[in-house]
């Protein structure tokens, strides 16, 4: 054996290292590699699953801010119309109430009408009684002339009034 090389060592060494090796490819780098293609898979649907559910979220948002903006719109609709309902139930009670101020200011015209008449008729009435009185003592106190008189100077009134 030159330099001391035996071949038999170095082939069972060999066979060694290969046992050695597979056995740790078995043992180890097979299970190893097994578990991070698992998990690196699991990481992936986990991924997957996220962006899944962002974007439904994104859509279930989007159909949210829809329906926020629909009803919105349907609020402001909503106003604009009581808006106009009390403008116009607002425009009602004001010709309806100058209606009635116009009955209130008619009945009232009337009334003071009426009372305006009462009170010439009442006035008229207490000048003839008062003329009859003056000339009743007219007429006692002078005698049929001052009568006389009296009824020529009403005819010359009346015919020329």
């Amino acid at each position: 054996m030159p330099l001391n090389i035996d071949w038999q060592q170095i082939l069972l060494h060999l066979l060694n290292f290969v046992i050695l090796a597979g056995a740790l490819y078995f043992l180890l780098y097979k299970p190893v590699k097994s578990f991070m293609g698992k998990r690196q898979a699991n990481y992936a649907a986990r991924e997957a699953e996220a962006k899944k559910l962002e974007d439904d979220a994104s859509a279930l948002k989007a159909k949210y801010e829809a329906r926020l903006r629909e009803a919105e719109k349907a609020i402001q609709r909503d106003r604009e119309t009581a808006h106009e309902e009390i403008e116009a139930e607002r425009v009602r009670l004001l010709d309806e109430a100058r209606e009635q101020a116009r009955g209130i200011i008619s009945t009232a015209s009337k009334t003071a009408e009426l009372r305006t008449r009462k009170a010439v008729e009442d006035a008229r009435g207490e000048i003839r009684s008062m003329a009859v009185d003056m000339v009743e003592k007219l007429v006692l106190t002078s005698g049929g002339d001052a009568l006389d008189q009296f009824l020529d100077e009403a005819e010359s009134e009346q015919s020329h009034g």
